[in-house]
């Protein structure tokens, strides 16, 4: 997966962050923790965040009801300042990757403090924090003064209109998906398909955001024109794995088949395929046991990708790559 797009031409954009081609393994979330939130398993053209029984969906439908494991989860040691327990929960947080398609939205579920998870999502977004260095994010650094859920949906509150308009370098299609980065993220935040309002800090009408009319409200966009064909729920990136594993994730691949390597440099040591629910209308969810226990300890990448029906001659596959390494 390549570079993403980089707001630093512009006065509120950030600089774009380099893939590295060996990662070191950094701190990262638990697996246990952060794989509460799901797979999409039931989405569909009309709801894009349907849920299925194994995993609760990253972007919601009327009849989503988050599983166990995503629901917030406390934490019962008091921190040194306050003396009390804090909660946290487990959000889907949608970023931009690049793929044959070019640039989709990936997930990532992150941990958050449960008091106010829209805007948390919402500093991950304008902050560009991610797991995976592959990925990035298409809005720019800076904040929104309130991120919301309101009667007729969802609404983020502008600092001023420097951002009701597109930044300088961002194309027409970049601000659209910067969008749809919010949408998908805070529905699946709220497990809600409500659409997205801008407003500035004023308390104005409805306005632009990056030059997208959000008067109306912006609904989530198909998914098909949206995410990335390919994504990657487990293991999440830096995991350190013994003997095997069990790879998780959401696809619309041919004929549900998701092939998925374990590679060492540019070496495959290890290959199968995992078959999802489905891939014609929607991403649908995939796994499968990976047995690393005949390998050196080391550092390796995970790939799972579509399959390529043109044997080449197409755009090729998308690709969803993570950093594991095997002790």
């Amino acid at each position: 997966m390549g570079l993403m797009w980089s707001l630093s031409a512009a006065p509120h954009r950030r600089h774009r962050r380099h893939r590295a081609v060996a990662l070191g393994l950094a701190g990262g979330l638990s697996l246990a923790a952060l794989a509460g939130c799901g797979d999409d398993a039931a989405e569909n053209a009309e709801d894009p965040g349907s849920t299925s029984s194994d995993e609760a969906s990253a972007t919601p439908s009327d009849d989503a009801e988050p599983s166990e494991e995503a629901s917030a989860t406390p934490t019962d040691e008091p921190t040194e300042e306050t003396e009390e327990p804090t909660s946290t929960t487990t959000v889907p947080v949608y970023v931009v990757g690049d793929t044959p398609q070019g640039q989709r939205l990936f997930r990532e579920f992150r941990s958050v403090e449960a008091s106010d998870p829209l805007v948390a999502a919402g500093e991950m977004l304008t902050g560009g924090s991610t797991l995976d260095p592959d990925y990035d994010s298409l809005l720019p650094t800076g904040s929104f003064t309130d991120v919301r859920q309101g009667e007729d949906g969802f609404e983020v509150v502008l600092e001023d209109a420097s951002w009701t308009e597109r930044p300088d370098g961002m194309t027409a299609a970049q601000a659209a998906l910067a969008v749809q980065q919010v949408v998908y993220t805070l529905q699946g935040v709220a497990q809600e398909r409500q659409p997205l309002r801008a407003f500035t800090e004023d308390g104005g009408e409805a306005t632009t955001l990056f030059g997208v009319p959000t008067a109306n409200g912006v609904k989530a966009a198909p998914q098909l024109q949206t995410l990335g064909l390919v994504n990657v729920t487990m293991p999440e990136e830096a995991t350190v794995v013994k003997d095997s594993f069990t790879a998780t994730g959401v696809a619309s691949s041919f004929e549900g088949t998701v092939p998925w390597e374990v590679r060492s440099g540019g070496e495959v040591v290890q290959d199968g395929f995992a078959t999802a629910d489905g891939y014609l209308d929607r991403l649908y969810p995939w796994s499968a046991e990976v047995d690393v226990s005949d390998l050196d300890p080391g550092t390796y990448t995970f790939v799972a990708m579509t399959s390529d029906p043109s044997g080449g001659e197409g755009a090729g596959p998308t690709e969803d790559t993570k950093t594991i390494r095997v002790e």
